[in-house]
């Protein structure tokens, strides 16, 4: 029984070491891929599944163009494969910051899509250009991409039938709206009539306020929307000047509450959209 003892040991402690070694070869086959924002990470993240480890760069809430990158930022690409950045963040992924990651296997990928992304044409745009990517780079996977792309897309569709109808019955088409720029295609999309845009806080200067007061009233613009990754608050005095309802939509999954997907940011932005409509209308 002394002599069974070492040998069963040794068989166990063998096992355990190749079940180790299996479980960990089956983690390195996912494809490691950092987004430049959530709008990236999300799609990833659904499209990719379990064949995916997805890691984002700019958190929700902070406007991308405003965000310095810090070290604990820059270490997320030290092991990735695939960086995925929206064409307009080339100025933040340097190809300095980039050498000093020291990954010579990360392969930097720009998404351009036209519009905003929370509108759906323009997310189900993005749905198929990162699919491309992910089947492109990880052809083992090809026909699980395509899969759940499919069932992404028929999603994104209904959303946009049922949220059109939500926002037709509001009668939003006869809504004048004043809006932050980078809300901009989103609201058209919605139907809303966007009279005229402003950019972040430090542009609006008295003459650019006076302007935009004197479109207002000339619109009768009932709701101004700012957006929270830009100034969140930008358009709370010209609102007041106006009489108007203001409201706060986010540009990117995760930056409200309760919206880590984009469905849920979406159905998010309408509903704060559709009760700032009641006010400016009681």
């Amino acid at each position: 029984m002394r002599r069974v003892q070492p040998l069963l040991a040794g068989i166990i402690l063998t096992v355990i070491l190749l079940a180790l070694v299996g479980c960990a070869a089956k983690e390195s086959k996912k494809l490691k891929v950092a987004a430049g924002t959530t709008l990236i990470a999300g799609i990833v993240q659904e499209v990719g599944g379990d064949k995916v480890e997805v890691v984002n760069i700019v958190p929700p809430g902070q406007c991308p163009g405003h965000f310095d990158l810090k070290p604990e930022d820059v270490r997320k690409l030290a092991d990735a494969k695939l960086l995925l950045r929206h064409d307009w963040q080339g100025g933040m992924f340097t190809k300095e910051l980039l050498d000093s990651v020291h990954n010579k296997e990360l392969e930097v990928v720009e998404i351009a899509v036209a519009g905003n992304w929370m509108a759906p044409p323009a997310q189900k745009e993005a749905v198929q250009k990162i699919t491309g990517v992910l089947t492109e780079k990880d052809p083992a996977n090809k026909a699980y991409y395509e899969e759940k792309t499919n069932r992404l897309a028929a999603l994104i569709e209904t959303k946009d039938r049922e949220t059109r109808a939500r926002l037709q019955a509001a009668d939003v088409s006869s809504v004048k709206v004043m809006c932050s720029e980078m809300q901009q295609g989103f609201l058209k999309w919605a139907g809303f009539d966007v009279v005229a845009t402003y950019g972040r806080p430090e542009e609006l200067n008295p003459q650019k306020i006076q302007e935009l007061l004197n479109k207002g009233k000339q619109a009768g613009v009932k709701l101004v929307v700012d957006n929270l990754q830009s100034g969140p608050d930008a358009g709370q005095g010209i609102a007041k000047e106006l009489g108007a309802a203001q409201v706060t939509i986010s540009n990117f999954p995760g930056g409200l509450p309760q919206t880590e997907t984009w469905s849920a940011a979406l159905e998010k932005n309408v509903e704060l959209l559709l009760d700032a409509l009641k006010k400016s209308r009681s």
